[in-house]
């Protein structure tokens, strides 16, 4: 019998019941900011750089006039730096120019600052303003096709079809649920089936490799 993917996301959520956002922030911005960062790295390395780069710049008046090679040796520790030290900069010019320095709360106004994916864009209206949002990252995209809930490869239409299958008022807790899950047991290449509390359900447990 196939189960319902609210069920196997309630199961998923009950054996991960303290899954949040592992990124460190006080405000929109912080989160905003740490969310950019966090392409192509780890929270962790994120976490480690943040708190000098947020007290040389700790609003985004301060980062708009940020010099560039500055916020690089800021942030180098995270790759991809020269381009994320200039979105960060572009963003921050943005914010103040466009919107008083404030984050704004819209998914199509977040898309629009440099640097600013749906997912950064949902990741910000999620845990900060309360606004249901379904992010896909890697573990997210991993495991809703291990789950047969998706067979895009595409994040917008991963997103697109996992807000099809999960109620609205639960996006931002899967997104948070299936991430921990992706990084405690439903790993890439090899996922760790044998202690997953959903194996039974799985169409491809016990296949090494997907996604």
């Amino acid at each position: 019998m196939k189960v319902k993917p609210s069920a196997v996301l309630n199961r998923l959520m009950a054996a991960y019941p303290g899954a949040n956002c592992a990124l460190h922030y006080t405000d929109p911005y912080q989160l905003l900011v740490a969310t950019i960062l966090s392409a192509q790295c780890t929270d962790v390395r994120v976490n480690l750089v943040t708190p000098a780069l947020f007290t040389a710049y700790p609003d985004p008046n301060a980062l708009a006039f940020a010099d560039q090679i500055a916020v690089e040796e800021l942030i180098r520790s995270t790759g991809f730096f020269h381009n994320k030290a200039r979105n960060l900069i572009a963003c921050a010019v943005a914010l103040v120019e466009q919107h008083n320095g404030a984050v704004p709360r819209t998914l199509e106004e977040l898309v629009a600052l440099p640097g600013v994916g749906r997912k950064t864009a949902n990741v910000v209206l999620g845990n900060v303003f309360a606004t249901p949002g379904m992010v896909v990252d890697t573990h997210v995209k991993r495991i809703a096709f291990r789950l047969g809930w998706t067979k895009a490869t595409d994040p917008v239409r991963i997103e697109e079809d996992l807000c099809k299958l999960l109620p609205k008022a639960g996006w931002t807790e899967a997104g948070h649920t299936l991430i921990a899950h992706g990084r405690a047991c439903c790993k890439a290449p090899t996922p760790e089936c044998s202690r997953c509390p959903v194996e039974d359900v799985c169409p491809r447990r016990g296949v090494t490799r997907s996604r």
